[in-house]
């Protein structure tokens, strides 16, 4: 294929058929030109800049190598995939990214052939792809699966019991551990596998002994020399001979941003005959953006940004964000207790905790990519008397559920879940929206679980959970900044199971748990200005529900409803239950339950997104006006 030089390469490529029509000294220009596009799509719409410039070139060598999608490329997490998006025949949309109705952030079934399996939770992809490729094999395809693996996500178990089985695979399995937290090594391919085992041999581990001992005497920069030079044989010794146990061919490293390298090596391992094959790849996050490697982060998440100047858009000056309320808390909390401590799982600034971390290093834990390890660890630290905060985002604590039961429920620990992002999340989408904690949490026997209304509340709780000793208690709040009200200059410790009324009626009462308590208000103003007046109640507490309120309120107003920013199963189902188990209902009362739809929204602005789940406050009107509007077509007909 011989494109016009006055035309972009990038241009001619719509789909990797397309790629691989291009001649090897073409593709250099052609990662160029796709690095440049990444860049000035992700400067329009904001979104994962460092990861995907990481892996561009690896991208391009592995389409023009591979026959995708027969073969199937699996992307981990696939926040490192708009570039992937844009050569699979998306670059029309992909300034939508993270748009409501635009493109994922992630990689998505429903979007692309080239999207084999959706994925924005890490260290799934070498379970799929062995998944894919056992089927092939049985069924006499000749498709490959293809798992894109970082450094990071070869943090969690499931990595590893995915290689633990990927015999069965044969040569249908190629894993590509994508390292980009260590420097470029030479790019020795297969020699590497034969350095591995030499360097893990006994004579090989004497004689680096022996130079260590003779390395501190050197001066200065040989020391730091021979230092980095001893870190590099360690890696390659434990890379090689890991995988190799677990029944990979081992190559590696190999420099990922040199294609003349990477074709070759992935043209080999495609004709390999034998088993499995791991190519371990060293890329540099934020490669070829100047202000992405200068970054602490690499730029790994940003908003919207000049791409010449690098500076972000910045969001309005607000309120402080609930992740900062949750942090500057707990570390007054750790301030007074010496025996307050936190974990979280590769999320210390999501969840708040490296600003605990630096008040605190001894009592703050990053356990990686490993939630299930997290939670059993705290229940741990919990036996021994400690009192662990076990800060996790709520879509990711999903992940370790049954450490949840089994580790700390059924054993009564006095674990604190501290759950960020619960609710809708917005750009990030169906993957990343907590919506699930409250169903599977007030499930729970021994469990207490709470949601705080605002960010005062939000300071109450983390102070109530800290003193709560008698079993696991748990505290929701979303993502984004508070409602501006003023934190409370002492905590106050909450009555476990007692909500509070905000706002007195007597027709209409109106139960909110969590955030949509702001909303809740407005709808109130709007029903008393049609002379239904309207109580307000923030339960505080999904379990232990507060039971004489409900009674209560059940028993002097004509219509109750619920509101929650929660799947089905939540506190709606817990509050209709107690109503039914004591007939709260028979006298014609009207209860009617507001939850998240049964459906996983696609990405959007926040507050569209909860219009589009009927959860705002012209919803909640129109919900109360339709029970009234039922109750009275009951009792005309009643009296027919």
């Amino acid at each position: 294929m011989t494109a016009n030089p006055a035309t972009p390469l990038l241009d001619t490529v719509r789909t990797p058929e397309d790629l691989r029509k291009l001649s090897p000294d073409q593709l250099t220009q052609l990662a160029d030109e796709l690095r440049i596009e990444t860049i000035s799509a992700v400067g329009q719409t904001g979104g994962h800049l460092g990861s995907g410039l990481g892996v561009v070139e690896l991208t391009v060598a592995l389409h023009y190598v591979f026959n995708t999608p027969d073969d199937r490329l699996i992307w981990d997490v696939g926040h490192q995939a708009y570039p992937h998006k844009i050569i699979t025949g998306r670059r029309d949309r992909i300034r939508t990214l993270r748009q409501g109705g635009g493109l994922s952030g992630f990689t998505k079934r429903s979007e692309s052939e080239y999207d084999p399996f959706g994925a924005a939770h890490s260290s799934t992809s070498i379970s799929a792809a062995l998944g894919f490729a056992v089927a092939n094999k049985l069924s006499g395809k000749p498709g490959r699966g293809i798992a894109v693996i970082g450094d990071g996500s070869m943090s969690a178990g499931m990595a590893y019991e995915a290689m633990n089985n990927a015999r069965a695979a044969g040569n249908r399995l190629v894993v590509i551990l994508n390292d980009n937290d260590m420097s470029i090594a030479p790019p020795v391919g297969g020699l590497s596998a034969y350095l591995a085992r030499l360097v893990s041999s006994e004579p090989f581990l004497g004689i680096r002994d022996l130079a260590r001992k003779v390395s501190r005497r050197l001066p200065g920069p040989l020391h730091r020399a021979a230092k980095l030079t001893d870190e590099y044989a360690r890696g390659l010794a434990m890379g090689g001979t890991l995988f190799e146990e677990l029944g990979f061919y081992y190559v590696g490293p190999i420099d990922g941003h040199n294609l003349d390298q990477l074709v070759p090596v992935l043209e080999n391992v495609r004709d390999m005959a034998d088993g499995p094959c791991l190519i371990h790849v060293v890329t540099q996050k934020g490669k070829g953006y100047a202000r992405a490697e200068a970054a602490a982060d690499k730029l790994h998440a940003v908003q919207k940004f000049d791409v010449i100047t690098g500076e972000q858009a910045k969001a309005p000056a607000g309120p402080p964000s609930y992740t900062n309320v949750f942090a500057e808390a707990l570390i007054a909390e750790a301030t007074r207790d010496s025996t307050v401590c936190a974990i979280t799982a590769a999320m210390p600034s999501g969840t708040g905790l490296d600003k605990f971390g630096k008040a605190f290093p001894a009592r703050s834990f990053d356990v990686g990519i490993a939630e299930q390890h997290a939670v059993t660890f705290a229940a741990g630290l919990a036996a021994q008397g400690m009192r662990p905060f076990c800060a996790i985002y709520s879509t990711f604590l999903q992940r370790a559920y049954d450490q949840v039961v089994h580790d700390v429920a059924i054993q009564n620990l006095p674990v604190r879940f501290a759950i960020d992002r619960a609710g809708l999340v917005g750009a990030d989408g169906a993957t990343h929206a907590g919506s699930f904690d409250v169903t599977y949490l007030a499930t729970l026997p021994n469990f207490v679980v709470m949601a705080a209304a605002d960010e005062a509340e939000l300071v109450n709780m983390v102070h109530t959970a800290a003193l709560h000793d008698s079993g696991p208690i748990a505290f929701r709040y979303p993502r984004g900044n508070g409602t501006g009200v003023a934190l409370p200059a002492t905590p106050e410790r909450l009555e476990i199971g007692k909500g509070r009324i905000v706002r007195q009626g007597s027709k209409v009462a109106l139960l909110s748990l969590g955030t949509r308590l702001a909303e809740a208000l407005k709808a109130a103003d709007q029903l008393d200005a049609k002379g239904l007046s309207t109580t307000v109640a923030d339960l505080r507490f999904a379990k232990p529900l507060d039971t004489d309120l409900i009674r209560r309120l059940m028993a002097t107003h004509d219509v109750i409803v619920t509101v929650e920013e929660g799947a089905i199963g939540g506190l709606g189902a817990h509050v209709l239950t107690l109503a039914s188990d004591e007939g709260l209902t028979d006298t014609g009362l009207k209860i009617r339950t507001m939850r998240l739809p049964d459906v996983f929204q696609d990405q959007d602005g926040p507050e569209k997104q909860y219009d589009t789940a009927g959860l705002n406050a012209p919803q909640i009107v129109e919900t109360v006006l339709k029970a009234l509007r039922h109750n009275s077509a009951g009792v005309a007909e009643a009296r027919a």
